[in-house]
């Protein structure tokens, strides 16, 4: 019994000390439900109580697939290329006719924009 009470007490120590470090490296905006200092207090002194509470409604949650580094930038939802609704040619012909209707719309914009110049 005394090897499963010192088990447990390791498990604990180990606990709180991943809670306190975990606690104290999370950006102050990230923290959830309480600022930064409340919950750094609850985990110090309120050990295993404080730790699961930190865990359960006070970390930060990340986005499955999310970076994980604390410097990392956070990707987009879709890379750029997937991304839903994306003109992506098939073949040098479909490619060719898109080209050739964004030139039309621009010279039509130009011509608008020099007509509206005219009558002001």
């Amino acid at each position: 019994m005394l090897y499963f009470d010192g088990f447990v007490g390791l498990v604990t120590l180990g606990l709180w000390i991943f809670c306190l470090v975990d606690v104290i490296v999370t950006d102050e905006a990230s923290c959830r439900n309480l600022p930064k200092l409340p919950w750094l207090l609850l985990v110090l002194l309120i050990p295993l109580v404080g730790s699961i509470v930190w865990l359960i409604a006070g970390r930060p949650q990340r986005a499955p697939g999310a970076p994980t580094g604390r410097y990392e930038r956070q990707a987009p939802g879709f890379p750029e290329y997937d991304r839903p609704g994306r003109f992506a040619a098939t073949s040098s012909q479909d490619d060719e006719e898109f080209l050739r209707r964004c030139r039309e719309r621009a010279e039509a914009q130009r011509r608008k924009a020099a007509e509206k110049r005219d009558e002001d």
